[in-house]
Formats: C-alpha cells, structure tokens, sequence
C-alpha cells in the first residue's frame, strides 16, 4: 500500500460496513441500492469500504431504502475514547457476529431463517442450533 495514500476514517469506514451488512440482510444488491439513490454502484462501493464518506441526507436515504433507523449505522463505531458506541435499542455485536454475517454462510443462513414463518419453528432451529454448538 501506498504510504501516502490517506486511509478511510475509522468511523466512515464502520458506517460503510453498517450499510453493506444491512443491504446484505436484505439480499439487495449494490447496483439496487444505488439506483434507489440515483448514483452508480461504484459509489455505493466507495461508501461502503469507507473510501467515500456518506453525507447526512445521503445517509437517512440509505436508511429510508434500507428500513433501518440511522442509528443502525452507528452501532459498535469506534468513539473518540476507545469505546464502541452503541444504538439505542441493544448492545453492539461483537466484531466476529458481524464477520459472521456478512460472510456467504452467514447471509444465506439469515435470508433461508428470515423465511421460516412459524414462530414454533424458528425457535426449534435455534435450539438445534445451539445443541449442536455445545457438541463440538
């Protein structure tokens, strides 16, 4: 890498995560979101490896076409102190949830769980789920 070259700020780079993570939950690809927006892919790409910082109208648009709250965004950022910061509804994931989440398993195992509809069930895969993690 280039020593000269400026690295994303920590932040921009976090909320562009927050935005691939959740149009990835939504199985939306990056060409969608950008047509949504009226801009190119590419920019959706910038923004979201942090290169390209998100503006604050641009960023209630993403959260608008996203149904998310722009808080999303902001969960687990780094804060000027060191600590995460955190939205207003629950604590932050931990880093390797989000890792896991954004990874091809872990996108296809939100997208087939989203469609189960009874309540009954989902519940029983996330008891086998567990038991099979407390096996290994």
């Amino acid at each position: 890498m280039n020593p000269n070259k400026k690295r994303p700020n920590p932040i921009d780079a976090h909320v562009g995560a927050r935005i691939r993570l959740r149009r990835n939950m939504l199985g939306m690809s990056q060409e969608k979101l950008g047509e949504g927006l009226g801009i190119t892919f590419q920019q959706i790409q910038k923004y979201e490896k942090g290169t390209n910082r998100v503006g604050a109208s641009r960023l209630q648009a993403i959260a608008s076409l996203l149904s998310t709250p722009v808080s999303f965004f902001f969960e687990g950022a780094p804060g000027h102190d060191g600590e995460e910061v955190t939205g207003m509804a629950e604590d932050s994931p931990t880093a390797y949830v989000v890792d896991f989440i954004n990874s091809a398993e872990g996108i296809q195992l939100n997208r087939a769980f989203a469609r189960i509809s009874d309540p009954k069930v989902r519940r029983r895969v996330i008891d086998l789920v567990r038991a099979l993690a407390e096996e290994t």
